[in-house]
C-alpha cells in the first residue's frame, strides 16, 4: 500500500512536471522570436553571476595573513624570487605584492609603481564580465519593448484583417506585447541587482588590497629608515 502510494506520488509529480515546462514553452512560443534574445541574456547573465560570486570569493583575492607571512620571509631574509613566483600564482592580492617584492632593491618609487602597474591589471581581470552584465541589464527592458512593439503591430493586423469584433484574433498579438515585457523586465531586475553588488564588491576588494600594498611599502620605508640610521651609527662610531 505504500509502495503505491510512493509510486502514485512519484507519477503526480512527473505529471505536474511535464505539465509545466509544456506550459512554459507555450508561454515562450506566444512570446514571440523576442523571446529568442531575452532567453540568451538571462542565460549569458547567470553564468556571469556564478562565475563571479566563485572568483570574488574574498579568501580567493585576499587570503587571510598573505601579507603578514610576506613580511616575515623578508625580516629573516629568506625571500627569493622561487618565493615571488610562487606569490604571484598565489592570488590577486599576491600578484600585487610579488611585483612590488620584485622591485624592491630598485628604490621606493619604482617599487610603487610596479605596485600600481599590476594593480591595474588586477583590477581589470576582477571587472571581467562585469561590463557585459550591465549590457544585459540595460538591454533587456529594450528587447521586452521590441516585443511590445511586435507584439501590438500583430495585433492591429489581426484587427485589419478581422475586425474588431472577435477578441481572439487580437488576443495572439496583446499576449506576445505582455509576454515579452515581462520577460524582459524578470531577465533586466536581477541582473542589474546583480551588477551592483558585483561592482561594489570589486571595489571593495580594490581597496583592501590597496590598503596591504601600502602596509608593505610603508614596512619597507621602516626597514630602509632603520637601516640608514645604523649606518650612520656606525658611521659615527668609526
Amino acid at each position: 500500500m505504500a509502495k503505491g502510494c510512493i509510486a502514485l506520488n512519484g507519477q503526480g509529480i512527473n505529471t505536474a512536471v511535464t505539465v509545466s515546462c509544456r506550459r512554459m514553452w507555450e508561454i515562450i512560443v506566444a512570446g514571440g522570436p523576442v523571446m529568442a534574445p531575452i532567453i540568451l541574456c538571462s542565460v549569458v547573465g547567470i553564468a556571469i553571476v556564478v562565475e563571479r560570486l566563485w572568483t570574488l570569493q574574498r579568501k580567493r583575492v585576499i587570503p587571510r595573513e598573505l601579507t603578514d607571512r610576506v613580511w616575515k620571509l623578508v625580516e629573516t631574509r629568506t625571500l627569493n624570487d622561487r618565493h615571488i613566483e610562487a606569490l604571484a600564482r598565489n592570488s590577486p592580492l599576491g600578484r600585487i605584492l610579488a611585483a612590488g617584492l620584485a622591485n624592491r632593491n630598485h628604490g621606493r618609487e619604482i617599487m610603487k609603481e610596479a605596485i600600481e602597474d599590476t594593480g591595474r591589471h588586477v583590477v581589470h581581470e576582477l571587472e571581467r564580465f562585469l561590463n557585459t552584465l550591465g549590457t544585459i541589464a540595460a538591454m533587456s527592458p529594450l528587447l521586452g519593448l521590441l516585443g511590445t512593439v511586435t507584439g501590438m503591430i500583430t495585433a492591429f493586423n489581426a484587427i485589419t484583417e478581422a475586425g474588431v469584433g472577435d477578441p481572439r484574433a487580437l488576443s495572439g498579438g496583446i499576449g506576445e506585447a505582455l509576454i515579452t515585457t515581462a520577460a524582459g523586465l524578470i531577465v533586466a531586475v536581477p541582473a542589474l541587482f546583480a551588477y551592483r553588488y558585483l561592482r561594489g564588491l570589486v571595489d571593495a576588494l580594490v581597496i583592501d588590497m590597496e590598503k596591504e600594498a601600502t602596509r608593505l611599502v610603508q614596512a619597507f620605508d621602516r626597514m630602509g629608515a632603520k637601516s640608514q640610521a645604523h649606518e650612520r651609527r656606525r658611521e659615527a662610531a668609526s
